[in-house]
């Protein structure tokens, strides 16, 4: 079934997210995946009516944003918060420094600066951490919530029941307040960073907001009318001229023009269009002005499916992923004990008193950070989506990062795989009396009533140089040749006794044999290279007859061959080489679908048929070289490195900063500072991506 989706408002950290995803498949919502870094919520439901699951998670306290609204730009947004609980803050932590018969060292005078800040914690991240306790998945806002709230009626209770004249034993109102202050900064930090990690996102969300000249007919007082983009229809014809922006996906219908399509394959060099050709929405019309007719809008259009494809990578989560998901989920509840056990052995077992143990458990349940072990893969998964997106390689899905990092074979096909498709005729040779311009008409007559690739190509080599004959009697026998009548004669064309060779007959007399080269792409021989330097095995899978495969295998540095190989034995193939480690297919064509499902992971090319793509777990949008192999490999290995080192972090960080906490060695407001920070230290490692070279 196809995934609904869901805007929400309001999480504030991976947990939260955890909590939202955990009550919608308690409502019957099955393969749930909700991203805080998106704030998108993608699931399956089988009933037509969503409002169980809109009401749900916005009973938690989250609101749900009607379809392609935008989020309100609220007044009391995060970043107002903490300019209010920074005011009223700074003369709390001021009174350190003070005299002591200061004003700033009065309670009454704390608590009427605290209170607000409190309120304002109590509210935020007590909305959050209610809804995550009545479905019992605590989250960090639990910890922050006691943790600030305790500090504060600690302090409470001394100003008014407990003090006796000693007041400042039992004041921590800036430990509260201070907490909740730098909690909130660390979340806007934290915001900001998150939002550059979807920078891709936005990027290519932009080239869709464009204005399109639709135009009104040749007898119109108007000649176009001024429309955005996404109000364009099926056969709408639009004016493009040069230097602008093609506003939507659309053929050619009058004029031609040099496209830039950098933005969407990755490919610098600018293709020539022409009447007929597709023409895709993001891309530069650089030179010419031409007309164009939609033929794909909405969801259909080639960016659309690029942009949806960023934003659900975080939806196949990698397996470690899962071990930092595990871990969260008991986080809560392990950290709230260790506070408790904290105070109690602070209190009972040492000669510390009250303030130490409170201030001690405090410590703990703030420096604590779940929320980084949340951040540490899908950040790194959305930075290195989005950067393979904007090269013009869409990959489906963050687990096939893990996937291609592991990979011991690259299988790849041979025709529009290794090379172009496109064939050129190498040397003709001619017998019996017969001439080079006979043999050039005769091609080009009999091939132009043909399919077959290698017709196309020579038809299109010989278009200019070649004169139209009336052949009659045209015959084409699939896998043989084809044969016609001209001038009384009977030609034929058929297949050479050399691989790479065809013949041509006059009256069942050979008259020449033609020499045909299919164009290796630009990078084979260096892409094959690198692979193997990297420990992976490139391997050389054809349908191609043995002698030509051998050929291209030992110029290109292949050593492994399956030559002469139907589809079914493609899959036999496939299933060998799996035995032996992961194995990635790359294909191009309906043949090759079943293999690249076969494989551990499918790589397709931007040529590819809608077939094989739906096959394949890769996408390379640039057909004309095989660089972004290199790319797309070097990438994955770099994100889940920097997943890795996230997550080491993450645990690292609690296990070192708990200890320390407990033993006293580290205050609440440090602790809080720290806790802020080792999220932003996670996204920091995960925006490092975007700076890698990837030769």
């Amino acid at each position: 079934m196809e995934k609904q989706r869901l805007n929400i408002e309001g999480m504030d950290c991976t947990n939260c997210a955890m909590t939202i995803k955990k009550v919608m498949e308690k409502q019957g919502a099955q393969d749930v995946s909700v991203s805080f870094t998106t704030g998108e919520a993608a699931f399956v439901w089988d009933k037509k009516d969503l409002s169980p699951v809109i009401e749900s998670i916005n009973k938690l306290g989250y609101h749900v944003l009607e379809r392609n609204k935008e989020k309100n730009a609220k007044f009391f947004n995060l970043k107002t918060l903490l300019i209010i609980c920074s005011v009223f803050t700074a003369p709390l932590l001021l009174h350190m420094f003070a005299p002591e018969d200061s004003i700033l060292n009065n309670p009454y005078f704390q608590l009427v600066l605290s209170t607000p800040v409190f309120i304002i914690g109590f509210i935020h991240f007590g909305k959050s951490a209610w809804g995550s306790v009545k479905v019992l998945l605590p989250n960090m806002d639990v910890l922050i919530f006691i943790g600030a709230s305790s500090a504060y009626f600690y302090s409470l209770i001394g100003t008014f029941i407990l003090s006796g004249g000693h007041h400042h034993k039992y004041l921590f109102f800036e430990t509260s307040a201070s907490i909740i202050t730098l909690v909130l900064l660390g979340n806007w930090i934290e915001h900001l960073a998150v939002k550059r990690t979807t920078g891709a996102i936005e990027e290519l969300s932009k080239l869709q907001k464009v204005k399109a000249k639709v135009f009104n007919g040749l007898l119109s007082k108007e000649p176009f009318t001024l429309k955005n983009a996404d109000e364009l229809k099926i056969g709408d014809i639009v004016l493009v001229s040069e230097g602008e922006q093609i506003p939507i996906d659309a053929l050619i219908s009058v004029g031609e023009c040099w496209i830039d399509e950098s933005m969407i394959s990755g490919e610098s060099v600018p293709v020539l269009k022409k009447v007929g050709d597709q023409v895709l929405g993001g891309t530069l019309c650089q030179q010419g002005n031409v007309k164009i007719k939609v033929n794909r809008i909405g969801k259909d259009t080639t960016l659309q499916q690029i942009i949806q494809l960023v934003k659900s990578a975080q939806e196949n989560q990698p397996e470690i992923q899962r071990l930092g998901d595990r871990v969260s989920a008991i986080f809560v509840p392990v950290v709230l004990g260790i506070s408790l056990l904290t105070f109690l052995i602070t209190y009972f077992f040492t000669d510390n008193g009250m303030e130490v143990s409170v201030m001690n458990s405090i410590a703990v349940l703030v420096i604590s950070c779940p929320c980084a072990m949340g951040l540490a893969t899908p950040t790194a998964v959305m930075v290195g989506v989005g950067k393979a997106a904007k090269q013009g390689i869409l990959i489906r899905g963050g687990n096939t990062i893990e996937m291609l990092s592991e990979v011991k074979y690259m299988v790849f096909d041979k025709t529009g795989t290794l090379t172009t498709g496109e064939f050129k005729i190498k040397n003709i040779r001619v017998f019996n009396g017969a001439s080079q311009d006979l043999i050039h008409n005769i091609l080009f007559s009999l091939e132009s009533h043909s399919a077959h690739p290698i017709a196309k190509s020579i038809c299109k080599e010989l278009k200019l140089t070649s004169t139209l004959l009336s052949f009659q009697q045209i015959t084409e026998i699939k896998g043989v040749g084809i044969t016609g009548t001209f001038d009384n004669k009977e030609y034929e064309i058929v297949a050479g006794s050399q691989a790479g060779e065809i013949d041509v007959l006059e009256n069942d007399i050979i008259i020449a044999s033609v020499k045909i080269e299919d164009e290796l792409k630009s990078d084979v021989a260096q892409t094959m290279t690198w692979l193997k330097n990297k420990g992976i095995e490139p391997v050389l899978l054809s349908g191609d007859k043995k002698e030509k495969c051998e050929m291209l295998a030992k110029e290109i540095g292949i050593s492994l061959i399956y030559a002469e190989q139907k589809p079914d034995d493609k899959l036999r193939v496939i299933e060998e080489l799996s035995a032996k480690g992961k194995v990635a297919m790359v294909g191009d064509g309906i043949n090759d679908a079943p293999a690249l499902a076969k494989a551990y992971v499918g790589i397709s090319l931007g040529a590819a048929t809608d077939v094989a793509k739906q096959s394949a777990q890769v996408i390379l949008l640039n057909n004309t070289s095989l660089h972004q192999i290199t790319e797309v490999v070097a990438l994955c290995k770099i994100t889940l490195k920097t997943i890795k080192q996230n997550l080491f972090w993450a645990l690292f960080y609690n296990v070192l900063a708990i200890p320390v906490a407990a033993f006293g060695f580290l205050m609440p407001i440090f602790a809080a500072l720290a806790m802020a920070f080792s999220d932003v230290i996670v996204i920091g490692n995960s925006l490092r991506i975007k700076a890698k070279t990837l030769n």
